[in-house]
């Protein structure tokens, strides 16, 4: 097609992603015609009232190898039109230095945020070839610039600059007891990543021996420069010679004899698998489960690391099994430097790795600006777990960016999980009306529609093996959504259903229905019976709709409390929403309650039968949802039903939860939960974004659970979860993937070494 063709086409197609995805048509055909009407055309269709035209455009303008392309690019970094700044600041990555836009990317940089972040991957591109002029237009930027998150921001890309000419600047920076902690911080951090100069292992050896947040950052450095650039041989594993020093890098400890703990690849038998996800203090307990973004992904890390470790102690005999998994969350830099250790003494089992991100804990969809102190501290993690085998991505954030980046550089195997998100979040407001062509642009620079997609499609294409989840029109999602073919090459892809773990399930059920039936309660049900004694006796005995998970606008709370506040089924059931940190909310978390207090106010919340304990434990949640199906004596009445309503779900732990518990559910009509919940028997599918469809599926399953006489439809639910979703089963196919991606990449390698 032409060029003009092209945008036409973006601009006629009936949906959001349709048109996102022929924009890259579009690139392609500018990169092939090229010249100057290809360039005014493009330039043109920058000011169109549809933004989405606008965007597709100023990447295609990437692909023209002129000039006058980059002049153009180099225009929007001022554009009136913001959301165009920070895809013309990720278009120039792709172009030559220009020493003319080096000051408005570093501009950028200083005003922050996720078009800061991309125009400090920009400059970290170009200091490949021009280290010079980046490092001394950021030296002098420093000098006009006061506030510290900002000169932070400054500092950690002149730590970008690996040539020597940035290291001077830096290490008088991390010694300058007059200059904000945080900016001093930046500077040592960045020190860390130059090793083999002296000066600088001098300077951050004798920062390390300070107390406070900068010596735990100082000694995090420490440890990096303790490694050496080789330390991964022909297989991905570290090699056997470096130092092991067991010294704990504290109190008083001489860290220049300290060198890199690492585990010992010779030690173990097994396969190594690395894990992620950086929005949550992940531990073993889940006890900050449902707390900011420490959904469900969280709890299916920890239950699938245990049984993936677990699967593997009872194969010792095969070498492909998993004989450690390595969970990478966000933690202190004390509490980094104490995980380093900790990997270096643990060869099998399952372990935790903490990242510290350097900043107080923020949403996932403000945290692409961490990408940096993610991508150090993902690398010290797998340096020190000593040959990590795989590392498995799942999301499109700043976790999987970061950590993709690692593992090309440390040549670690990626498999991906692909799921079409954002895309199908982009399709639920497409249809909803709640994202157009003409708010496109505005709604993207709050939620990266754009970024996320291309990601996951880069992710897709550069993994080695790919999983995806079981969907009803898996093929079509995959190709329509997600621009993926899976029918062309199928061994490269395995379709991989969720799974829980059913002895939590089972424990739960077991007490609900012991109490329900007079013995005392556990203490989390008793706490339960403490909350439902809050509300007004007249409503102390109403069954309960309950909902589990972040306070967050995809998860649909506050669609749910307008669903069931605007009609009669307040005056038939209660709702309980699990979930959310209500003493230090996130911007999220407070967009969410803000809106719910507006349907229901707050001195109202008891009075009209709403209750927001915020988030528990996954153990204390497992029981309230096992109570909902039993009830409480003289607080709630039995057959409660579980709500999910998430613009979109890929697949559902809460979900498969509440049905393995044996409650009727309402789920979101597409994606994963259209696989497992049977409509009007085990559940209710319905348009969760549509408030209207959302309440009457919430009548109909109340009506139809009140209404049950036998336990014959829990059975069913329980038994759907038992045959295909258990965290076991789950476990042991994902063994089998890794075990053969393993194999095969180890194949590759012999090839080609006996190919030289």
């Amino acid at each position: 097609m032409g060029i003009q063709t092209s945008l036409d086409a973006i601009h006629e197609a009936d949906r959001l992603v349709d048109s996102m995805r022929l924009a890259d048509d579009l690139a392609l055909d500018a990169a092939r015609t090229g010249g100057a009407r290809t360039i005014r055309v493009l330039r043109g269709a920058l000011g169109s009232q549809d933004q989405l035209v606008a965007i597709a455009a100023t990447n295609a303008l990437a692909q023209v190898f002129d000039e006058q392309a980059d002049v153009v690019l180099s225009d929007l970094l001022s554009s009136d039109r913001t959301f165009l700044r920070e895809h013309a600041a990720s278009a120039l990555s792709q172009r030559l230095p220009r020493y003319d836009t080096v000051g408005r990317l570093i501009g950028l940089v200083v005003a922050g945020g996720f078009t800061g972040m991309v125009a400090q991957r920009t400059l970290e591109q170009w200091s490949s070839s021009a280290p010079a002029v980046v490092a001394v237009a950021l030296e002098g930027a420093l000098i006009g610039v006061h506030e510290p998150d900002a000169r932070y921001r400054l500092v950690e890309t002149l730590g970008l600059v690996r040539a020597r000419i940035a290291s001077r600047p830096l290490a008088t920076i991390a010694r300058d007891g007059g200059e904000d902690e945080h900016v001093r911080v930046a500077a040592v951090s960045a020190l860390g990543q130059r090793r083999g100069d002296q000066a600088v292992a001098s300077t951050v050896h004798e920062l390390a021996r300070h107390d406070g947040y900068l010596g735990d950052v100082a000694r995090l450095a420490v440890i990096d420069l303790s490694a050496r650039d080789d330390v991964f041989d022909g297989d991905g594993g570290l090699d056997r010679g470096l130092d092991r020093a067991g010294a704990r890098l504290r109190g008083g400890t001489d860290t220049a004899d300290t060198g890199l703990p690492v585990a010992d690849p010779a030690g173990r038998d097994g396969l190594t698998i690395a894990q992620l996800f950086l929005h949550a203090d992940i531990d073993a307990g889940l006890t900050h489960a449902g707390s900011g973004d420490n959904g469900g992904i969280a709890t299916l890390l920890v239950r699938l690391g245990d049984a993936l470790a677990a699967g593997g102690a009872a194969h010792v005999l095969d070498d492909r099994h998993v004989a450690r998994v390595v969970t990478l969350s966000r933690g202190s830099a004390d509490a980094a430097v104490a995980s380093v250790h900790d990997l270096a003494s643990r060869a099998s089992g399952h372990v935790y790795g903490r990242v510290p991100l350097l900043s107080d804990p923020v949403s996932s969809s403000t945290a692409w600006p961490l990408r940096v102190a993610a991508r150090r501290g993902i690398r010290r993690v797998l340096r020190a777990a000593g040959g990590v085998d795989l590392l498995h991505l799942r999301m499109a954030d700043v976790g999987s960016l970061a950590a993709a980046d690692v593992a090309r550089e440390l040549d670690i195997p990626v498999v991906f999980t692909v799921a079409p998100d954002p895309h199908a979040v982009i399709q639920s407001l497409d249809l909803s009306g709640a994202l157009t062509r003409e708010t496109f642009g505005d709604v993207d620079e709050v939620e990266h529609f754009w970024f996320r997609t291309r990601l996951v499609q880069q992710l897709a294409s550069n993994a080695s093996h790919t999983v995806l989840f079981p969907r009803p029109e898996l093929e079509r999602d995959m190709r329509e959504l997600v621009g993926i073919d899976v029918t062309s090459h199928p061994e490269r892809h395995t379709i991989v259903p969720e799974g829980i773990d059913l002895d939590v399930v089972d424990r739960s059920v077991a007490e609900a229905a012991e109490h329900a039936a007079g013995l005392p309660a556990t203490p989390p049900l008793a706490e339960l019976c403490a909350l439902l004694e809050t509300l007004p006796p007249e409503r102390r005995g109403l069954p309960l709709l309950v909902s589990v998970g972040r306070l967050h606008r995809v998860k649909g709370m506050a669609t749910i409390v307008e669903a069931w506040a605007g009609g009669p089924l307040r005056d038939r059931a209660n709702l309980l929403l699990i979930g959310g940190d209500l003493e230090h909310p996130s911007a999220d978390e407070r967009e969410q309650l803000d809106l719910i207090d507006t349907i229901v106010p707050v001195d109202r919340h008891r009075a009209s039968g709403l209750l927001l304990p915020g988030h528990r434990p996954n153990d204390t949640v497992a029981r309230w949802v096992a109570a909902a199906r039993f009830g409480l004596p003289g607080l709630a009445a039995p057959r409660g039903v579980y709500v999910c309503g998430s613009l979109k779900e890929e697949f559902g732990i809460a979900l498969l939860e509440a049905m393995g518990s044996g409650l009727l559910v309402v789920a979101p009509q597409g994606g994963g939960p259209s696989t497992y919940v049977r409509q009007g028997d085990t559940g209710w599918l319905t348009r969760t974004w549509d408030v209207d469809a959302l309440r009457q599926a919430m009548d109909e399953a109340l009506t139809a659970a009140s209404t049950e006489t036998t336990e014959a439809r829990a059975a069913r639910s329980r038994d759907t979860v038992e045959r295909s979703f258990t965290i076991q089963a789950m476990a042991r196919s994902l063994s089998g993937v890794y075990g053969t991606v393993h194999h095969d990449e180890l194949e590759q390698r012999e090839w080609s070494v006996s190919a030289r």
